[in-house]
């Protein structure tokens, strides 16, 4: 087992890292920018050095600051979190070649799955059910416009290195292919640095539903279930729960295999996530593989009763997983409150928090970073919490999420907080009958 860790991170799973790592006997380093040298994971870790000014480039992508922040300080092993470096092979590959362990996935992994094309022919050569569309990157304008008559419209553009939906736009009509083309590639190759396009047909009315799995250094996987993530705003997932809604056993188990037969066929060792599509008669698609811990795996470990930053540290030590799959216990939700004014278009509001107080009671967990008198930095991410409530039944669950929502105190600065009361309340949310489209006729008005 790893003597000590550096967590090449910050915030909140910077801080999950770390008590994981102090439960099972294992030394911390925190990495920080000088915008976060009062963060609670920089106090909480073992061992703390400064990698560089605020902007990410200059420190937590600083890749030469991160791998002497680990030699200087003897960590033999580094866990990346989300985020940031989480999914870099040329990270993970230095890693290796400087004989510290990346808690992740492989070079040659993170490449397979990174490049969105590149992964959609993986899974299709494995057997797995993928969204119909071009194979590999698009050569040009032309191609794409004619694969789609083909195919017929409503069509979608993808950046091949993108996510949080940069880079990407729906096609409803030939007439506007041009301008969704040249819009797609300039943002990507702003964003990512690289504006490769590939084609897929839309699924309208879909379910984004993904499958968490762990594989081991000895070639088994297996599967925790599912997360439904359809609350979507812009493509940025803002509340998360399981068991799906729409999950029947059948379901569960096909997506599970192929979830695992995805996995299996590039050897994949950690954690990762296997996302699909669910169309509204049923059928399934694979969209993307994360490579890494995503946010929302609280409420997977909440309804198995699994640790998974425990099994991806113990899977990178060369431990044998279980083997065995499994399914939820109870429900869970988690609902993402970021310094955002949902009021005002999602607008980012960073700033001091002058008052804190966290729900508590049977069936909440809160993960966050922050405190009161913390100063949140403009620089960042602006997710501050995790607010994730369990139960015996979904309408228990969301009974007791409008109870912790209002409880929950944040002064100082604007948060989502009341965006998620509201939608405890709404008739289609409780349903249970909605897509991922359902924001988009969502009252905002009267928050």
């Amino acid at each position: 087992m790893f003597k000590k860790i550096l967590i090449a991170n910050r915030g909140e799973i910077a801080l999950r890292i770390i008590r994981t790592c102090r439960e099972m006997g294992i030394r911390t380093v925190a990495v920080y920018s000088t915008a976060d040298r009062d963060s609670l994971h920089v106090r909480f870790a073992d061992e703390a050095v400064c990698i560089g000014p605020p902007p990410s480039r200059q420190s937590y992508l600083n890749i030469p600051s991160i791998i002497s922040a680990a030699e200087v300080t003897g960590a033999d092993a580094i866990h990346p979190g989300y985020g940031f470096l989480s999914e870099n092979a040329e990270f993970s590959q230095i890693c290796a070649d400087y004989g510290i362990k990346f808690i992740g996935a492989t070079a040659e992994q993170i490449n397979m799955m990174g490049d969105k094309a590149t992964a959609k022919a993986t899974m299709r050569a494995a057997g797995v059910p993928v969204i119909p569309g071009s194979d590999g990157l698009l050569e040009s304008f032309e191609q794409g416009q004619q694969l789609s008559a083909n195919m017929g419209y409503p069509v979608i553009i993808k950046a091949t290195a993108g996510g949080g939906g940069r880079g990407m736009r729906v096609i409803k009509a030939e007439g506007e292919f041009e301008k969704a083309w040249n819009d797609a590639r300039t943002e990507s190759g702003a964003a990512f640095g690289n504006d490769g396009l590939y084609l897929e047909k839309f699924v309208e009315e879909p379910r984004h539903i993904e499958i968490q799995i762990v594989g081991d250094q000895y070639g088994k996987v297996c599967h925790l279930s599912e997360r439904d993530c359809s609350i979507q705003r812009r493509h940025q997932k803002l509340l998360e729960e399981t068991p799906s809604p729409i999950m029947t056993d059948e379901l569960r188990e096909a997506m599970g295999a192929a979830a695992i037969k995805g996995a299996q066929s590039i050897g994949y060792e950690g954690a990762g996530t296997v996302e699909f599509l669910v169309d509204k008669h049923g059928k399934f698609y694979f969209m993307e593989m994360n490579t890494r811990i995503q946010v929302e795996h609280p409420i997977t470990e909440e309804v198995t009763d699994f640790d998974l930053i425990k099994e991806q540290i113990k899977v990178a030590a060369g431990v044998p997983i279980s083997g065995r799959n499994y399914t939820p216990k109870l429900f869970a939700l988690e609902c993402r409150i970021n310094a955002e004014d949902p009021a005002n278009g999602f607008r980012p509001s960073p700033g001091k928090i002058t008052n804190l107080h966290f729900p508590g009671g049977h069936g909440i967990r809160i993960d966050s970073h922050v405190y009161s008198g913390y100063v949140i930095p403009p620089n960042y991410d602006s997710m501050i919490a995790k607010l994730i409530v369990s139960g015996q039944s979904r309408e228990e669950v969301l009974t007791r999420m409008k109870r912790a929502l209002q409880e929950f105190v944040i002064e100082g600065i604007k948060t989502t907080i009341p965006f998620h009361i509201k939608l405890m309340d709404d008739p289609g949310f409780k349903s249970g009958l909605f897509t991922t489209a359902f924001l988009e006729s969502f009252d905002f008005s009267t928050l």
